[in-house]
């Protein structure tokens, strides 16, 4: 059993004893408890897909039992009328999932179609449009794998996988170098194997981390496209460059075209509409 697929159980767990209480009394007091039925997953709206294999993975976990049949994969371009998957079980255990399961679909969906967008102003350019950790608390790994499903990157997954110096650690620490400095420290007396990235603010606090080094990657935080395009001619390749703050769909491409490898964008999760979708007996 995988990390994800732990994560998966226990989120799929708090989930339906949010839900469930004390019981399903609305199916426990129609259906029978030996019934058994089949549903499909019909999609109402034009977008990207994403969370079937989540889906089947919930079907599952409920009862091992159920027969699912997927007809769509993940990323698949789909529109009103296309048929993402059949499922057939117990009636009771359907009802249960249904919510969930849809909750799941339509947000994943949501994002992958949001981030489709964004990476189709990209096409002909090098740089790749990352996500940042502004997603909705506990579905983190879903949000992130919905938008590796849409075309996007992941920024890191949580604060334990890279060391991110932001403006606050390093006004907090007493400015770049004590916080490159510590950072390097921390590692060296850990053994931790982690990039380090630093977010600067104007050209002065450039020139101060590349006079330092001992980076792996830049995030140039509401830098103009004038700016960035300078940073980057000054950074020559040495860093990895991220842009990051107020970027929009409309000023993406703008930033891309300076050279920057990343383009951190919070709206990819964080500001997203659902894909509609239901689940209906057939």
């Amino acid at each position: 059993m995988t990390d994800f697929d732990i994560y998966l159980g226990d989120f799929i767990d708090r989930c339906i004893k949010e839900d469930v209480g004390d019981g399903d009394h609305t199916s426990l007091s129609c259906i029978p408890a030996d019934a058994t039925d089949r549903a499909q997953l019909i999609i109402k709206e034009e977008g990207i897909l994403a969370g079937v294999e989540v889906a089947r993975k919930v079907f599952e976990h409920l009862d091992k039992d159920f027969k699912f049949e997927k007809l769509l994969d993940d990323g698949t371009h789909v529109r009103p009328g296309d048929i993402a998957f059949k499922v057939s079980g117990r009636t009771q255990t359907l009802l249960l999932a249904e919510r969930l399961v849809l909750n799941i679909m339509q947000h994943m969906s949501g994002i992958a179609t949001q981030t489709g967008k964004y990476v189709d102003r990209l096409k002909g350019l090098r740089t790749n449009v990352i996500d940042t950790r502004k997603t909705t608390p506990g579905m983190r790994m879903l949000d992130k794998m919905a938008v590796k499903i849409g075309g996007g990157g992941n920024h890191r997954i949580g604060l334990f996988d890279m060391i991110l110096l932001k403006d606050n650690h390093v006004d907090f620490a007493g400015g770049i170098d004590k916080a490159i400095g510590r950072a390097k420290d921390y590692l060296k007396k850990t053994g931790k194997n982690l990039k380090i990235e630093i977010e600067v603010r104007s050209l002065d606090e450039l020139e101060q981390v590349m006079q330092i080094g001992g980076v792996d990657r830049i995030m140039l935080d509401n830098f103009t496209p004038a700016l960035t395009r300078e940073a980057v001619k000054r950074i020559g390749g040495k860093y990895e460059t991220e842009s990051s703050g107020g970027i929009t769909i409309d000023t993406l491409r703008d930033y891309a075209e300076c050279g920057v490898d990343y383009i951190s964008v919070g709206a990819l999760t964080h500001h997203v509409g659902s894909l509609d979708m239901s689940l209906k007996a057939y």
